[in-house]
């Protein structure tokens, strides 16, 4: 049953005060429900409604744009407006173990040590458990969890439960959706961790591989998806840093990054960043435009 936009309104704002950190309030939050949010979630439910088979909306965009935001809020709308079951998870909770990225670091680059960039991640984890939660004879579904802040998996008993098999999986990441570069693409360093650790290409071919099979194939299942464009990639860094300060607050840990930590991170995201802001019209479904001030400016089907 579809309840009403009063009863989400409500919901809505308790779930941005929540939001709210630093004193910096959230501007313009009915505007944004009526112009973005509900449309985008009308949308989603118009894609799920034509046959009422389970949906995966994939939502990409890069470090600190705002996905996590974002999915709590559709996840919201479409639990109480329309009455689905909402399973959502990001591409960082399948990020390999500290101790599997080290064997990858050893074996195939030492950049690998770092997680990121595709090839840091347990694809096969990941392929099967979409593929239990869209299988008709539904049990229980253990989804792994990512410790940010030790750089390591939670343990199995603190991974998420899904009871109930979802109507809409909505899948979040920075890389989700992306795709291979040509090889000619890559012969020229982006910044300072290619140019002094990776002069042979090795590692920047071996990601990009990734991509062009273990990825596609997972980006695949994929039903639709929505890239949140920022307006420049200086602005991931400063973004990324206060989702840094956020989680800081959050998860009360001492160990997380300083802002030059930040920066220098970021630069193993920095060469598929860039190609997905360059391409964002080829890779996705719908475009939501992100300004220089965090807000959602205006949204585009591709």
């Amino acid at each position: 049953m579809v309840k009403t936009t009063l009863m989400t309104k409500s919901d809505y704002l308790k779930y941005l005060k929540k939001q709210e950190v630093y004193g910096k309030p959230i501007v313009d939050k009915i505007g944004k429900l009526n112009k973005f949010y509900l449309p985008l979630s009308e949308w989603i439910y118009s894609i799920y409604s034509k046959d009422f088979k389970t949906k995966i909306i994939g939502l990409s965009g890069g470090q600190g744009a705002g996905k996590s935001t974002i999915t709590g809020i559709l996840k919201l709308i479409l639990k109480k407006k329309y009455g689905l079951n909402i399973c959502v998870f990001s591409i960082d909770d399948f990020y390999k173990t500290k101790n599997e990225r080290l064997r990858m670091s050893k074996k195939k680059h030492p950049l690998f040590i770092t997680r990121g960039v595709p090839g840091t991640h347990d694809i096969a984890l990941l392929n099967q458990t979409i593929r239990k939660l869209k299988q008709k004879k539904f049990r229980t579904v253990l989804i792994p969890k990512f410790d940010k802040s030790k750089d390591d998996r939670y343990r199995k008993n603190k991974w998420q439960k899904i009871k109930t098999k979802p109507d809409i999986i909505i899948f979040e990441g920075w890389c989700v959706g992306t795709t291979h570069q040509n090889n000619n693409e890559l012969k020229r360093p982006i910044n300072l961790i290619e140019k002094k650790y990776d002069e042979n290409l090795k590692w920047r071919k071996t990601v990009n591989n990734l991509i062009k099979k273990r990825y596609k194939n997972i980006f695949n299942k994929i039903d639709k998806l929505v890239f949140l464009k920022v307006p420049h990639f200086n602005y991931i860094i400063k973004w990324r840093w206060l989702q840094e300060q956020k989680m800081k607050l959050t998860t009360k840990s001492k160990k997380t990054m300083s802002k030059t930590e930040v920066k220098e991170f970021i630069m193993f995201y920095e060469r598929l960043t860039k190609h997905m802001i360059k391409n964002y019209s080829k890779i996705s479904d719908l475009t939501i435009f992100l300004d220089k001030k965090h807000r959602s400016k205006k949204m585009i089907f591709n």
